[in-house]
């Protein structure tokens, strides 16, 4: 189907597909070298996209997941060596309804199974709701990985502690190691795996290699979701500086911003639920290159952020045709960009520019 949308000084003409269908909430989209895709379902699968088919069968041997309202398989990365190393790396909740938290495992993916899995980084202390986990993975230029978590909703005074890794991004080398140079290494009374700390629930992070930048965004309460430039040490302030109120209406804080914490580049209020991000490079839509793509739960579609280096300049809506809450928007190899549909009969999307033939 034909869609058109203003993009700037003209308007931009997309086809939006569907790739793939049946899956059961699915939460992140990656590609590999070879030219499949996988996909993971929060119900605790991993499946494989073939030629542009689903395969029947999901992955076999990924660990089991505690799997609860938000809690499931969520994140998937694969290696910088995935050619020569065939590994990747998944988050996923795990534990019990007394005791879960999340877990960041690598694996070698082996035809259709994984194989060698390894638990690098389990999150403490493990908490009594299925809620926040966080999730999202990034790479970094020296090739560390950073991890963004989530508060578990009802422990939101522990983001402002170093003692625990609730509300917090986390940075480790690829076998699990903590770099020497993270900025609580040797500190007492603090976890050395700590990047920076304040977040509510971190759910999309991204970094720009051209500007040398780490991007998050993260859930407010009603309202408050923000989108934040990370850096090493930083304090973001959660829950004592936020544009957010409590679900029940009343107020977290009197504060939006306080010495020593860092205030948001860009807030939402009324929230739209930020869920995945990429930053969009890509040959196909040359009227967005440069832009952040944001996919929106609850307002289920896609927010366009026009930088000019680290300042947002302008902001668009994408995709409301979908009419579907949207998990994850990440840009393919071929310069399309892939959407996912956050349902029990979940999708996976492609958006190509009308005259680009695919």
């Amino acid at each position: 189907m034909l869609f058109v949308v203003s993009g700037g000084v003209q308007a931009v003409e997309y086809r939006i597909e569907t790739v793939a269908s049946g899956l059961e909430h699915p939460w992140a989209i990656a590609f590999l070298p070879d030219d499949r895709m996988l996909v993971t379902e929060r119900a605790g699968r991993l499946r494989i996209i073939d030629e542009g088919r689903l395969l029947d069968a999901p992955v076999a041997g990924v660990p089991e997941s505690f799997v609860r309202s938000q809690g499931g398989l969520l994140e998937v990365l694969p290696d910088p060596g995935f050619d020569d190393n065939g590994l990747i790396y998944l988050t996923q909740a795990h534990g019990t309804g007394a005791a879960n938290t999340t877990r960041l495992l690598r694996a070698r993916l082996d035809g259709e199974r994984l194989a060698d899995v390894e638990v690098l980084f389990e999150a403490r202390p493990m908490r009594a709701t299925p809620v926040h986990f966080g999730g999202r993975l990034a790479l970094l230029p020296d090739g560390t990985l950073v991890l963004g978590l989530g508060d578990a909703f009802d422990d939101r005074e522990d983001a402002q502690r170093l003692d625990s890794h609730t509300g917090s991004i986390v940075r480790v080398h690829r076998d699990g190691r903590v770099p020497a140079d993270n900025p609580f290494v040797g500190r007492a009374n603090a976890l050395p795996e700590i990047y920076s700390y304040g977040h509510r629930n971190v759910q999309g992070i991204v970094f720009d290699a051209e500007n040398g930048v780490l991007w998050a965004h993260e859930h407010g309460p009603r309202g408050g979701d923000e989108l934040n430039l990370i850096e090493p040490g930083v304090n973001y302030g959660w829950p004592v500086a936020s544009h957010g109120i409590d679900y029940s209406g009343a107020r977290i804080t009197p504060y939006t911003s306080l010495p020593g914490m860092r205030d948001p580049v860009r807030h939402w209020t009324p929230a739209i639920a930020p869920s995945g991000m990429t930053l969009y490079r890509g040959d196909q839509f040359p009227e967005w290159r440069g832009s952040l793509l944001i996919s929106s739960l609850v307002q289920r579609q896609v927010r366009r952020l026009s930088l000019d280096g680290t300042r947002v300049i302008g902001e668009e809506v994408l995709f409301v045709e979908v009419g579907e809450r949207l998990r994850d928007v990440r840009e393919g190899p071929d310069g399309a960009l892939y959407l996912l549909t956050d349902k029990p009969d979940g999708r996976v999307l492609r958006v190509t520019r009308a005259d680009a033939g695919g």
